[in-house]
């Protein structure tokens, strides 16, 4: 059984107006470009990197986000290609598809980063969505297909296979 994973917390906002003349300008905050990234993660308290909201979770009865989702396929797709390190995606997936991942390690062979195209979404039952993904790694393509399983209000990967 999968390890549950903490929900997001919410974050706040800088002010989208500038600052005076006279205000100082406050160090160490947060870069507003922050977070643009399909699997960015917030800088948690001590330092420590804590899941944003980019974790797929859905209410009860709906599908996941195809924009999360393709993030998601990008992501494992990276990792296959050994341009990402696996701990990215570690909430993401069950303990067992994780460790599959780690044991697979590189397994497409590129000269450039891969680009994933749209998700091809079914739903064979309800709390499942599988997806498959063309993968574009230059003068070859490749096919990632990914099995996710909802846990209460979270979707994580089970299973995946590429070819």
């Amino acid at each position: 059984m999968p390890k549950p994973i903490p929900l997001p917390r919410l974050v706040s906002v800088p002010s989208a107006e500038p600052p005076y003349d006279d205000e100082p300008e406050v160090r160490g905050a947060t870069p507003r470009t922050y977070g643009s990234l399909a699997l960015a993660r917030d800088p948690g308290e001590n330092g420590t990197a804590a899941p944003r909201g980019s974790i797929i979770i859905a209410p009860p009865g709906s599908l996941p986000d195809e924009r999360r989702l393709r993030g998601l396929g990008q992501a494992v797709a990276e990792i296959l290609c050994g341009r990402r390190p696996p701990e990215t995606v570690q909430d993401r997936l069950s303990e067992r598809a994780y460790r599959e991942l780690i044991r697979a390690g590189r397994m497409i062979e590129t000269q450039r980063p891969p680009l994933v195209g749209l998700p091809h979404v079914q739903q064979p039952r309800a709390g499942v969505v599988e997806m498959c993904l063309l993968v574009h790694c230059g003068t070859r393509s490749r096919v990632l297909a990914l099995r996710l399983e909802r846990y209460g209000v979270q979707w994580l990967v089970t299973e995946f296979e590429t070819a």
